[in-house]
């Protein structure tokens, strides 16, 4: 969902974490292909999606003037797997495979919201206060956010919040349920409508609105929306399979790991924000309806496809990946903003699924991209690579010519940008910038630790360059008073185009003097990490935290925190922390009481208070009245045996290893028992009162 695992622009430019070549199709003349050869040249570019982003699996379609032109459905299946039974008819077929669309259901929530909008049941510049009643705030601000402003990201709302939103083969929905209580004890970190970052509280917030006004369920008034388009093979829930109402089954999920291994369904409990299946044909037609009348009308779907990002802060510079409409991520797209030609976009991830919809509403052709592990950013590279061969094949000739960096040169830099110098950060990265008064500007990165600092060369544009001339950045100042961190980028990825950033990446951090010893004390607790309570006990965030343990291993240094803050959240005292950066995605203020860290209303405890697990056979942890999960760490005296668990019912238990991969689950894969390793974790989940008796063999 977006929950989205897009590529970061530092990372691949400024901190050379990724090199990639030109690819030849930047210089080639491109002729008009066949059917065949657009058939191939389709599955050339799905291909490269699925190697670059490891992919086990994909499905995508080309929707032409009121019908599929062309579809496939591919895997890229292991060995180890092909004989498990997951994967009956995923050859070189047509469809037949549903996927999940993570983000891009926030599509069909902003269809519903327009709809109703036609039928005058609601206002998009109304305030959301107006259909929803009881939607409360410890903002006072709340009442100016709109129902425009939950479509195009500009809410002020934090980002994400709330648990067990992501599961396993669960349909609870418990996470959009609570979603009114959770923002109830929230603050804005910014002005409504100021600026744009990505937010998915504001579409579950949408998902809420539909209900309230429609008096029908999401997924019901959906299908009412979509039923002119006979638009069958969308499932708007999770439980349509249990009920029959598809005979399609969910693409195959596995675990990240070399290991590979087959996991339950994935479930997103936000549908309306990123808990969508479909088949890839269907998710093409989708899009291509929202080119004509068949759903809604011209004036919404162009209401759709307009510039919301101009509404606040934004850079004035050319669009990159991200430049929002309304529900829309971005209303221009490589190769086709070069070419006049307006291309509307939205890609989707979950924890397991990734899509992406990439639409020509001149042109009435759409295409999607589907796949079971992989990267949205990526999907989206391949479908707009398929519709410029679709439009090459009518005729329309397209400069595809890979886009670069303005020309200018070096020059002497005004005096006045040295005093810029100073912290910069987001929610996920913080940075040192020195500015000489020579012209240099020295990056040294401190969330991402071991990357070498990066030396940039004042230029005539008025931006900093590095040697290779791969990336530019500025230091914007706003009418705010906020200084902002700029770049501009365009990355090629061989085979798929350039993935290309325009955007505030990071802002100028106020200063925030706190005593040593009070920021040495927070870098203390967190230093272990921190350990979710309230997450059920078919959460994916149990997996999820073994993958992110995989993806720590090879770093070397802890990272390094601003004077006053702990990430991008300002230390208010020895027990709060507060996100009120302008800028960034996913923000978050946390309140301490003795080892349990809320973070945005849901608790985690500080990892270095956990308990040593008890090896003595016949003891029991049993889940209290809270429903908090039990975290154990194994000391000397468990490691080495086999822990056997009596597991009760509507509960689970984790174990992973030292290194923090797991090895167990009770859950996941039918685990009675499983050897422990000194510095490794054990944790039982499940309904308050669930009982878990263990013993122990040598």
């Amino acid at each position: 969902m977006n929950w989205k695992k897009r590529i970061s622009a530092l990372a691949l430019t400024l901190c050379m974490a990724v090199s990639l070549s030109v690819p030849a199709l930047a210089a080639e003349t491109v002729r008009r292909p066949a059917p065949q050869a657009r058939q191939q040249a389709a599955e050339t570019a799905v291909g490269y999606a699925m190697q670059y982003g490891g992919a086990l699996s994909a499905s995508w379609a080309l929707w032409e003037d009121g019908a599929v032109t062309l579809s496939q459905t591919a895997a890229n299946i292991p060995a180890s797997l092909k004989d498990a039974g997951h994967f009956a008819g995923m050859g070189a077929g047509v469809g037949g495979t549903l996927y999940g669309v993570g983000s891009v259901s926030k599509m069909y929530t902003a269809a519903a919201v327009m709809k109703l909008a036609e039928e005058g049941k609601l206002s998009l510049d109304a305030p959301v206060t107006e259909y929803l009643k009881s939607f409360r705030m410890a903002d006072p601000r709340y009442t100016k956010i709109t129902v425009r402003m939950l479509l195009n990201h500009s809410s002020g709302l934090m980002g994400t919040s709330g648990a067990s939103a992501f599961l396993f083969a669960d349909d609870d929905e418990q996470a959009a349920d609570e979603l009114l209580d959770r923002l109830a004890g929230q603050k804005l970190r910014a002005e409504p409508g100021a600026f744009s970052a990505y937010c998915n509280d504001g579409f579950t917030l949408a998902q809420l609105v539909v209900e309230a006004v429609s008096g029908m369920g999401l997924m019901d008034y959906v299908r009412s929306v979509l039923k002119p388009a006979g638009l069958e093979n969308t499932v708007f829930s999770p439980a349509d399979f249990a009920s029959g109402k598809t005979d399609l089954s969910p693409a195959a999920v596995c675990t990240g790991d070399a290991a590979q291994r087959i996991l339950p369904r994935d479930c997103v409990g936000v549908v309306g924000t990123g808990g969508m299946y479909a088949e890839a044909e269907d998710l093409a037609a989708f899009g291509g309806a929202l080119t004509g009348t068949e759903l809604l009308s011209a004036a919404s779907t162009a209401a759709m496809a307009a510039p919301e990002y101009d509404r606040g802060i934004w850079p004035d510079e050319p669009l990159g990946m991200v430049s929002y409409g309304l529900g829309w991520d971005a209303v221009q797209f490589w190769p086709f903003e070069q070419n006049n030609i307006q291309c509307l976009v939205k890609g989707g991830d979950t924890l397991r699924y990734h899509a992406a919809l990439v639409v020509l509403p001149e042109y009435h052709m759409a295409a999607a991209v589907l796949t079971s592990g992989g990267l949205s950013t990526y999907n989206e590279l391949a479908a707009a690579q398929i519709l410029a061969d679709a439009l090459t094949a009518r005729g329309v000739e397209l400069d595809r010519t890979m886009p670069s960096l303005p020309e200018a040169k070096p020059a002497a830099m005004p005096a006045a940008l040295a005093a810029e110098s100073g912290y910069y950060g987001t929610t996920a990265q913080q940075a040192k910038l020195t500015v000489s008064p020579d012209g240099t500007l020295t990056l040294h990165q401190m969330s991402a630790a071991g990357v070498p600092d990066q030396t940039l060369t004042y230029y005539s544009d008025g931006s900093f360059r590095d040697a290779s001339g791969a990336a530019a950045v500025k230091l914007v100042k706003e009418s705010s008073g906020s200084t902002y961190l700029y770049q501009r980028s365009y990355t090629p990825v061989p085979g798929l185009g350039p993935v290309s950033t325009s955007d505030y990446v990071m802002v100028k951090m106020p200063e925030n003097p706190v005593p040593e010893d009070q920021q040495s004390a927070w870098l203390t607790r967190l230093a272990g990490g921190l350990l979710p309570l309230a997450e059920k006990y078919t959460s994916q965030i149990y997996l999820a935290m073994a993958d992110a343990s995989a993806a720590a291993a090879g770093v070397s240094a802890p990272a390094e925190l601003v004077p006053g803050y702990v990430g991008g959240m300002r230390i208010a005292g020895a027990s709060e922390l507060l996100y009120d950066l302008p800028v960034g995605r996913d923000g978050s203020d946390a309140v301490l009481q003795g080892d349990i860290l809320t973070v945005n209303g849901s608790p985690y405890q500080l990892r270095g208070s956990v308990r040593e697990l008890s090896a003595r056979s016949g003891v029991r942890s049993t889940i209290q009245p809270d429903g908090y999960a039990r975290w154990y760490r194994v000391g000397a005296a468990a490691a080495g045996k086999t822990m056997t668990a009596a597991v009760p019912e509507n509960a689970c238990f984790y174990v992973y290893g030292k290194d923090g991969t797991l090895k167990a689950s009770s859950f996941l894969w039918g685990d009675t028992s499983a050897a422990l390793e000194e510095g490794g974790m054990v944790v039982f989940a499940g309904d308050p009162g669930a009982c878990f008796r263990l013993t122990y063999a040598s």
